[in-house]
């Protein structure tokens, strides 16, 4: 049965993680200190809060330019655009996919052509994976297995994860594309194939670094996630492994200035020096090492090649129509998702 955990959220709630001992939750900042508010999505918490943050600071340091104090808010990518959108002034969006970070153009909060930056505004990718259990006891291959009877499997809600999105978009791409066992691709069974893998889904929790958690302590036999998800937690221990089925897409990440609050806080050229920053060597090899996701700087893509695994057929959302064809396609009120996840409701009854 699913369980949609977001809906016991009654509103959004910002937990601001502040860099490095700083404690203050305002934007003012001590004489001859500067400040910068980063919103960001869940996933890559650990590297912008450990390595991002603290390098782009001591590069500050050796160039004389002063110390900078950070704000973080970490929510699912949905989230966290609305929560901005509603007021929570964060002078750069480092958000999980397009639509997200478009939502704050469309509240003229961003009021520049933000994929007009290097890499179209993608700062890191991934690629949408199977994590299964140590020794891939049942032997999951593909997007199929995850429709087995009885198999139980956890992705987030798409109604408050970016990962869920991605998640549900991988699935349906591959059929479309067919690549997958048991679609002829057409929408009509990829939309079955959808609605068999959600009617074994146990819980959606609202973001994907949830999803992951839960599957860390032990529920489920498989989770739908990010390539670099599954990569940190092994780091870390963790003796969960992933499948990269024989069709998946690649997961584009952008971050944006937030126009309207970098103006109201004086830190333009701030956000517009940590932005660049993003793109330098170092940062892209902290994103691929420290946070397993694949750089977006060709140079730094083939120093790391080894460490990421090759995609049979490796699709974009570009493949898939862009992503206004696709929000109108399969996440649009009563498109492809909501015909899968009532055809999943109705045969679980």
């Amino acid at each position: 049965m699913l369980t949609p955990s977001w809906l016991r959220l009654a509103s959004v709630t910002l937990v601001l993680l502040v860099a490095d001992g700083c404690g203050s939750s305002g934007n003012a900042s001590a004489p001859g200190e500067a400040s910068l508010t980063l919103g960001a999505y869940t996933t890559p918490r650990e590297v912008y809060g450990k390595k991002v943050i603290p390098a782009f600071r001591r590069a500050r340091a050796k160039l004389g330019k002063g110390d900078v104090r950070f704000r973080e808010s970490y929510l699912a990518s949905g989230a966290q655009s609305r929560a901005i959108v509603a007021g929570f002034e964060a002078d750069v969006a480092a958000l999980s996919l397009d639509p997200d970070i478009e939502k704050l153009r469309t509240a003229k909060l961003i009021r520049h052509d933000w994929r007009a930056g290097p890499h179209a505004g993608i700062v890191s990718r991934s690629v949408v994976v199977i994590g299964v259990r140590a020794g891939n006891p049942h032997n999951i291959r593909d997007w199929a297995d995850l429709a087995r009877p009885g198999l139980k499997v956890l992705t987030p809600n798409v109604r408050t994860s970016g990962g869920a999105m991605w998640n549900v978009a991988a699935i349906y791409g591959a059929a479309l594309r067919g690549h997958t066992r048991a679609t002829r691709g057409d929408t009509a069974s990829a939309t079955t194939l959808l609605a068999d893998v959600l009617r074994n889904v146990q819980i959606m929790d609202r973001s994907g670094r949830d999803s992951l958690l839960t599957f860390e302590r032990g529920v489920g036999d498989a989770i739908i996630t990010y390539e670099n998800e599954i990569l940190v937690g092994r780091a870390k221990g963790q003796r969960y492994e992933y499948v990269i089925p024989r069709s998946s897409i690649q997961i584009e990440n952008p971050a944006a200035i937030v126009d309207a609050y970098v103006d109201r806080h004086g830190t333009r050229e701030l956000a517009r020096a940590f932005l660049a920053f993003l793109y330098t060597p170092e940062v892209q090899r902290a994103f691929a090492i420290e946070g397993g996701m694949r750089p977006v700087v060709p140079e730094v893509a083939a120093e790391v090649a080894s460490r990421f695994p090759r995609v049979t057929d490796l699709f974009t959302v570009r493949d898939l129509g862009g992503w206004p064809a696709l929000e109108r396609a399969l996440f649009a009120s009563g498109a492809v998702y909501d015909r899968a996840l009532e055809q999943s409701r109705s045969a679980a009854r």
